[in-house]
């Protein structure tokens, strides 16, 4: 079971772009949907969210760290990456735990939070 996450998130299209926009989306769940395939990641999710200022969606990888590691080093991806780069506002590849991940960094923060003076 997955316990590493790589989550994907952009802002809004930049204008004029929109149409390389979609081509930049479609062609990354192909890739996703290869790798998944392949076995080379667990599973993703994608979601678009409602107009917000912030976030307008994300693909969310679950994989181990080492499936993770080596999809961020994946060329196919990386061009991916950098076509989306162009096309949308505030993209975003970052690193995190799921599921068994989650119960082990809660571990971690209780042990950091025991080492820090609590105040009211």
């Amino acid at each position: 079971m997955a316990d590493r996450v790589l989550m994907i998130t952009w802002g809004r299209p930049i204008p004029g772009r929109e149409e390389r926009g979609l081509e930049v989306f479609n062609e990354a769940l192909g890739i996703n949907g290869r790798k998944q395939q392949e076995g080379k990641i667990e599973s993703f999710d994608v979601a678009l969210l409602n107009p917000n200022g912030v976030i307008d969606g994300y693909i969310a990888v679950r994989g181990s760290v080492d499936q993770l590691s080596l999809l961020q080093e994946d060329e196919e991806f990386r061009r991916n990456m950098i076509d989306a780069s162009l096309v949308v506002e505030d993209l975003s590849v970052t690193m995190g735990y799921c599921d068994q991940g989650v119960a082990r960094e809660v571990e971690l923060y209780q042990d950091a939070i025991g080492k820090v003076p609590q105040s009211a």
